[in-house]
C-alpha cells in the first residue's frame, strides 16, 4: 500500500510520490533558541521524527533538515537581560535542545543549519528576489511585495483583502502594502549586524528557512513540516520568497502541519501560567511516556495536555512493557522441548497469524496519513494476543513447552521492537547497557526468595516481594517459577 498524507496546500490526502524514487527530502522548522524548548515545540519534534522513522522503515533514504533560528528579536532581548552576546546565548540553548530532544527519542537531523552560518545564502536569495522585481528597499530595510506575487495566499487559503497582520509582521506605514514583510532589517543601535548590499543589518525571520531549504534540498523538495501556527505567515512567506527567487515552483511538494497543544483545554500561554518547558515535564514523567502521549492522538488533531491524561498514558504504556516482559520471561527459561499438545499447537498458529496481521494493520494505519493512534492500538491488540497465548501455554501443564513456542515468541518480540522503533518506543530495552546486569541481579534476588519459600520462611519471601513492589517491580509466581516485571 502506498503512503497517503494530508497536504495542507491542497487540503486533501494525496498519494506520496517522491521527487526521486527511494528518497525523501524533508525540511522541518526548528525552534528559536532563546530558552529551553517548551511543550509546543515537543509535538512537531516527535511527530516529524516519527514520520522520518516510518519512511526509513519503508525503505526510503531520508534527508532530514531542521534549522535553528539563532538570530531573532527574542534572542536579542533575552541576551540583553542576561548581559551576554545573542549568538552565544543561542548556542547555549541549542546545546540544551539536543539534551531534551535526545531524551524524547528524537534523533538528530541529517543537517541542523543555523541562520548565523548562512548569511551569504540569505543575502544571495534577497538579491535574486529584488532582481526579479518582487522586493524593494526602504532606508536599509528590504521588503517583499506581496501584491507582486500572484500565488500569495495559496497555502493558507487567504486573500490579501482578508489577511490580518501575523505575530511577527511589523506595522510600517512606509510599506507599499500592509502585508509586505521584511527580508532584511537595517541595524539598530546595540543589535548584532552583518554587512549587506543594503547596509548593516540582519535577516528577517521568514527568509532564513527559504534560503536554507533551498541550499540543502533545492526547489521542489518533498515535504515541508511544522506546527499549524506556522502556516501563516511563516510558511506562506517562505513559499513566496523561494518561488519569487527561483522563478518557478513548487518550493515544496507536500506541506504537513501538526495540531495545536492546549493545557487543561486552554491554549498554552505564559500569561495563563500554563506554559511548560520539556525539562519541567520530564522532571515528573518518563520521556517515553511523554512521547507515547504525543503519538496517542493523530498529529493533525488538537492535543490537550494535563496530568490526568498523562498518568493514564503511563499506565497504558506499562501494559505494552508488561507484554514484552512476559515474553522475555518465557524466552529466558530452558523448558522447551517436544511436547504433544494439539490445543497449544493451534494457539501457536493463531499467534503467528496475529503477528502477521499486526504488521499489516500497523502499516495500513501509518500509510494512511501517519495515523499513530491506530498504530498504537495495533500494538495493544498484539499484546493481548501474546498475553493470552502465554497464559494458555503456561497453564497447559507439564515441565516443557513446545520447541516452536520459543521461535514464535521471539518473532512476536522482534515485531514489537521493530514496530515500536517506528514510534520511538521500547528503545531503552534494546540500548540500555546494564540490561543484562539487571536481569542477573534480579535472578539472584528471585533465587534467594525461592530458597526462603522452600524452607517456609514466608516473612523473608514476602518482605522481598514487598520491597521490590515499592521499587516498581512486581513478582509473579507461576508453575514455571517466579518471574518479575515492571509496574
Amino acid at each position: 500500500m502506498t503512503i497517503k498524507l494530508y497536504n495542507t496546500c491542497t487540503r486533501k490526502k494525496e498519494e506520496f510520490i517522491p521527487r526521486q524514487p527511494g528518497k525523501v527530502d524533508m525540511y522541518v522548522c526548528g525552534p528559536t533558541t532563546y530558552n529551553l524548548i517548551h511543550l509546543g515545540n515537543a509535538r512537531p519534534l516527535i511527530v516529524f521524527d516519527t514520520v522520518r522513522r516510518y519512511f526509513e522503515y519503508k525503505g526510503y533514504q531520508v534527508t532530514y533538515v531542521q534549522n535553528f533560528t539563532d538570530i531573532d528579536d527574542k534572542i536579542i532581548n533575552r541576551a540583553r537581560e542576561e548581559n551576554t552576546d545573542p549568538i552565544t546565548l543561542a548556542a547555549k540553548y541549542i546545546r540544551e535542545y539536543f539534551k531534551d530532544a535526545a531524551a524524547l527519542g528524537v534523533r538528530e537531523a541529517t543537517v541542523h543549519p543555523r541562520v548565523s552560518e548562512h548569511l551569504d545564502e540569505i543575502i544571495e536569495m534577497i538579491r535574486g528576489i529584488m532582481k526579479n522585481g518582487y522586493a524593494y528597499q526602504l532606508d536599509g530595510d528590504v521588503y517583499f511585495s506581496v501584491e507582486s506575487f500572484k500565488g500569495y495566499g495559496k497555502l493558507s487559503g487567504r486573500s490579501l483583502e482578508d489577511m490580518q497582520a501575523g505575530a511577527r509582521v511589523d506595522v510600517d506605514t512606509r510599506k507599499r502594502h500592509p502585508m509586505d514583510f521584511a527580508l532584511w532589517k537595517a541595524a539598530k543601535p546595540g543589535e548584532p549586524a552583518w554587512d549587506s548590499p543594503w547596509g548593516k543589518g540582519r535577516p528577517g525571520w521568514h527568509i532564513e528557512c527559504s534560503a536554507m531549504a533551498n541550499k540543502y534540498l533545492g526547489m521542489g523538495f518533498d515535504i515541508h513540516g511544522g506546527g499549524f501556527d506556522l502556516i501563516f505567515p511563516h510558511h506562506e512567506n517562505e513559499i513566496a520568497q523561494a518561488e519569487a527567487y527561483a522563478g518557478c515552483g513548487p518550493f515544496a511538494r507536500y506541506w504537513m502541519h501538526n495540531g495545536f497543544i492546549t493545557v487543561n483545554e486552554e491554549k498554552m500561554s505564559k500569561s495563563l501560567g500554563n506554559f511548560f518547558t520539556v525539562r519541567e515535564i520530564l522532571a515528573k514523567y518518563d520521556p517515553e511516556v511523554v512521547r507515547f502521549y504525543m503519538l496517542s492522538t493523530h498529529y493533525r488533531s488538537p492535543l490537550d495536555f494535563d496530568d490526568t491524561k498523562l498518568e493514564m498514558n503511563r499506565k497504558s504504556l506499562s501494559r505494552l512493557h508488561n507484554a514484552l516482559d512476559n515474553i522475555e520471561s518465557i524466552l529466558k527459561t530452558n523448558k522447551f522441548g517436544e511436547v504433544e499438545n494439539p490445543e497449544l499447537e493451534k494457539a501457536l498458529a493463531d499467534l503467528l497469524r496475529a503477528r502477521e496481521k499486526a504488521v499489516r494493520d500497523f502499516e495500513e494505519a501509518m500509510d494512511d496519513d501517519f495515523n499513530t493512534a491506530l498504530a498504537i492500538a495495533v500494538l495493544f491488540d498484539l499484546a493481548r494476543d501474546s498475553n493470552a497465548f502465554i497464559h494458555a501455554a503456561t497453564s497447559a501443564g507439564g515441565d516443557a513447552l513446545l520447541q516452536e513456542v520459543k521461535g514464535a515468541l521471539q518473532q512476536v518480540f522482534d515485531t514489537f521492537m521493530k514496530l515500536g522503533q517506528v514510534l520511538g518506543l521500547f528503545e531503552k530495552r534494546g540500548t540500555q547497557g546494564d540490561t543484562g546486569l539487571v536481569d542477573r541481579l534480579m535472578q539472584i534476588i528471585l533465587d534467594i526468595r525461592s530458597e526462603a519459600r522452600a524452607r517456609k520462611d514466608w516473612a523473608t519471601a514476602d518482605g522481598i516481594r514487598n520491597k521490590l513492589n515499592e521499587l516498581g517491580i512486581i513478582i509473579e509466581d507461576s508453575p514455571q517459577g517466579a518471574r518479575w516485571k515492571r509496574k
